[in-house]
C-alpha cells in the first residue's frame, strides 16, 4: 500500500517537526538538510533516537552540498551538483559524509541533485561525474544505503542511461514530479515509462512549464499545475510501486501547511480510488 509522506527539515526542533507530521496523519517523512557541518556521528545518533521515539518512519535523507546553487538555466549548469569540475571534489566528499550520516542515523536511502547531467555521453563532464558517483556508490554499498537521483535537471532518458552506466546497484530515483515540469525536461507520468522501475521515493510537487529560456517554470499548489495526479497514481499501481509518495511544498508559513493538507487529502483519495 502506497503511503503519503512529507518532507521535514533537520533542525534542533526535529522532534517537534516529527510530532507535527504524526499529528497531521503522516506515518513517513523525508528528512532534508543542507548543513554538512551538522552531519556528525553524535548528531546522527540523536536523529536515530529522535526518530525511534517519534513512531514516524524515515524513508530518505535528502542531502545538500556546499557552494553556490543557481536554480535557473543560465548559471545552474555551471554550479549545480557534481557536474561542474570546480565543485565536484568537495561535493563528492560532502555527499560521502551524508551517506555515512544517513547510515549512522538508520536511514537507508540518500537523495540529492546531481546537476545538469550532460545529454551528450561523450561530454568529458559526463565521464568525470560518473567517476565521482562511483566513489559515492562504493560507500553506499558498504553501508547498505541506496543513492537516489532527484529528477529535474536532466531528461528521463539521460538519467536512465546514467544509472545503467553506473551498473544499477544501490541506485534509484527520487521522482520530483514538479521539477520535471519546472525544468521543461519531461512529463512525470510519461517518465515512468522510461525509468519507473528505479523510482524509490518522491517529491510530490506541482508546477508549470518554463516560458523563457533562462528561468524555470513556477511551483504551484498540488492540483493547480500540470501534473496529472490521477494518471500518475494509476501508472504507479500498474508498475507495482509500493513506496511512499512524499509531499514537498517549497513555500513557508501558514499557506504551506494548508497546501500540504490539501495535497495529502488528494493523494490519499486517489490511492484509495485506483
Amino acid at each position: 500500500m502506497i503511503k503519503v509522506g512529507v518532507v521535514v527539515g533537520l533542525g534542533d526542533d526535529l522532534a517537534k517537526r516529527l510530532e507535527n507530521a504524526k499529528a497531521n496523519g503522516f506515518e513517513t517523512v523525508q528528512i532534508c538538510s543542507w548543513d554538512n557541518n551538522a552531519m556528525t556521528p553524535e548528531r546522527a545518533a540523536w536523529v536515530k533516537k529522535t526518530v525511534e521515539e517519534s513512531g514516524v518512519s524515515v524513508s530518505t535523507f535528502w542531502c545538500g552540498w556546499p557552494g553556490p546553487a543557481s536554480w535557473n538555466f543560465y548559471d545552474g549548469p555551471m554550479d549545480l551538483g557534481l557536474v561542474p569540475e570546480s565543485y565536484r571534489h568537495v561535493r563528492t566528499e560532502a555527499l560521502i559524509k551524508g551517506v555515512e550520516f544517513a547510515a549512522a542515523a538508520g536511514i537507508k536511502q540518500l537523495a540529492t541533485h546531481c546537476g545538469f547531467i550532460p545529454e551528450n555521453l561523450n561530454d568529458p563532464l559526463y565521464a568525470g561525474t560518473l567517476i565521482a558517483l562511483k566513489r559515492i556508490l562504493r560507500v553506499c554499498k558498504r553501508l547498505g544505503v541506496t543513492f537516489l537521483f532527484e529528477t529535474g535537471q536532466e531528461t528521463p532518458v539521460t538519467l536512465l542511461r546514467t544509472i545503467e552506466d553506473l551498473g544499477g546497484e544501490n541506485l534509484g530515483i527520487n521522482l520530483d514530479t514538479g521539477n520535471l515540469i519546472l525544468y521543461g525536461k519531461g512529463n512525470p507520468v510519461d517518465a515512468l515509462d522510461v525509468f519507473g522501475k528505479y523510482v524509490r521515493d518522491f517529491h510530490c510537487k506541482d508546477g508549470v512549464y518554463p516560458v523563457n529560456g533562462r528561468e524555470l517554470g513556477h511551483e504551484k499548489a498540488m492540483g493547480e499545475g500540470k501534473v496529472d495526479w490521477k494518471a500518475l497514481v494509476k501508472k504507479l499501481k500498474e508498475i507495482g510501486y509500493d513506496g511512499p509518495m512524499t509531499i514537498e511544498r517549497e513555500i513557508d508559513g501558514e499557506q504551506q501547511a494548508i497546501d500540504i493538507k490539501k495535497a495529502k487529502d488528494m493523494l490519499e483519495a486517489l490511492i484509495a480510488a485506483q
